[in-house]
């Protein structure tokens, strides 16, 4: 089906499901459904339609997007790269301009990284049913059949038949997040359907419905596009150009105002993930309604959802709670309040707390680092560097280190000298000295690095070469 082009939507930031995921390390690159993370599995459920994605992500994401799509065995067409955030409108108008640059007008088949489809089959098979009505020139959008009366979805209206596509309806009108007593008529209409945020439809089509309802829009993203820079993995948007961009969702910028906007009524099993309560609903549960992820000990619990990956985590006599616990939050709530994590997170940015924005483990394309230990002038960090990967060649100005190997090889060069280090091995760094510490050999290096100094953030870097194309 060469026609169809997945286009997935990785640019979230993930804070409602705060401490697991943060902006740094956001949902879609957790595994929370299963053992794959929420994007490669997004990307492996429509693998057998297309012979690859075009994916929108965060520029701060770049390298976690690439490693793990190759982790799935998928060569992505282009990673558009944004390096600010404007919605969805604009994101999927880059999608389409950057799909039809060369001359070619495919259906973009438009796809949230960060929701489980339990039924992967029956999504496919929904898609197929589709295609004649974006083939026709409607925007369809994907309605999911509501289980229960869910306040924390917008919902579309059916209307009439659409003129192609099994099962497609025209949308009679969207609405907003209903209060109980309107959601519960909702369902017993059988008229409303949840808004998925998944929809297909011709790149041309989109374009030309961007162009009428928000000119000023499509002409930003037509420059930031023009102005992009291209390498051999990414496609880099300028910031100052799209930053210039109106920032709207695709709902309001256009599915709301057009009259092509058709939905296509499907049962998958879907759920956006959007709450610590969502992920309890389609988590594994046992007689009494818990759900529980790592070292979890509970006696006289229901419907409570545990998550621990750093210790044991012990409940007693609990019902309707939420425990989460990371290596260095823990996260307490009741099931029905969940939503009010994200007032957490803004309290945290407020302060400036590290914990809004950075797990306690940090990724980097050359591996990863483990803060272990801080205190007055000293830091201790776990280094793991991939086989055959380096770090920048840098310098500090505030701080000494030293590394000590643990397992693997270490090229570490220190000013003029070039060196190996191996196990049980160690060197000094003295600030203000370059150093770079590469991998050679075949499977990880750990180290251990103690840091010392008036100043320890991860802004005192001055990098001079860098294979990554860091500043």
């Amino acid at each position: 089906m060469s026609e169809l082009l997945p286009v997935i939507l990785s640019g979230g930031s993930g804070t409602r499901l705060w401490p697991l995921s943060r902006e740094a390390y956001p949902k879609q690159f957790l595994p929370l459904a299963g053992e794959r993370s929420m994007l490669q599995d997004t990307w492996l459920r429509v693998a057998a339609l297309a012979p690859a994605p075009l994916v929108i992500a965060n520029e701060e994401h770049r390298f976690m997007v690439a490693e793990q799509l190759r982790q799935a065995g998928c060569t992505p067409r282009a990673i558009v790269l944004e390096p600010v955030g404007r919605n969805t409108a604009p994101a999927i108008a880059i999608a389409a301009l950057e799909a039809s640059a060369d001359g070619a007008d495919p259906l973009l088949l438009v796809l949230p990284s960060d929701h489980v489809v339990r039924d992967p089959a029956a999504f496919r098979a929904a898609v197929q049913k589709a295609l004649p009505a974006a083939r026709v020139g409607r925007l369809v959008t994907f309605g999911i059949v509501p289980t229960g009366p869910e306040t924390g979805y917008g919902y579309i209206r059916a209307g009439e038949a659409a003129e192609a596509g099994e099962g497609v309806r025209a949308v009679a009108r969207f609405v907003e997040k209903p209060d109980l007593a309107t959601a519960s008529q909702y369902l017993a209409s059988g008229e409303y359907f949840w808004n998925s945020g998944m929809f297909l439809f011709r790149a041309s089509r989109y374009l030309e419905e961007l162009g009428r309802h928000q000119p000023a829009m499509l002409d930003a993203c037509r420059a930031a596009l023009a102005a992009a820079r291209r390498d051999s993995e990414f496609v880099r948007l300028p910031k100052e150009r799209f930053a210039a961009c109106p920032a709207d969702s695709i709902d309001y910028a256009v599915m709301e105002k057009t009259d092509a906007a058709a939905v296509l009524p499907v049962d998958v099993g879907w759920n956006d993930v959007g709450s610590w309560s969502a992920l309890w609903e389609v988590a594994e549960q046992d007689g009494d309604g818990n759900a529980h992820h790592g070292d979890v000990l509970a006696r006289g619990c229901r419907n409570t959802l545990a998550w621990g990956d750093h210790r044991l985590v012990a409940l007693l006599g609990l019902e309707d709670v939420v425990v989460v616990d990371t290596a260095d939050a823990v996260l307490v709530a009741h099931r029905e309040r969940v939503q009010e994590v994200k007032e957490i997170v803004a309290a945290l940015k407020a302060g400036n707390r590290p914990q809004a924005t950075w797990h306690r483990k940090v990724y980097r394309p050359w591996g990863s680092y483990d803060g272990i230990d801080v205190g007055p002038r000293f830091q201790v960090k776990r280094i793991t560097v991939k086989p055959g990967a380096a770090l920048s060649l840098q310098m500090h100005h505030h701080r000494a280190e030293h590394w000590i190997v643990v397992s693997g090889t270490a090229r570490v060069t220190r000013g003029e000298e070039v060196f190996l280090l191996g196990e049980n091995q160690s060197t000094y760094i003295p600030l203000g000295v370059k150093h770079r510490l590469e991998n050679p050999g075949q499977v990880p290096l750990e180290l251990i690095e103690v840091q010392s100094g008036s100043y320890l953030g991860e802004d005192d870097i001055v990098r001079f070469e860098d294979v990554y194309g860091r500043g």
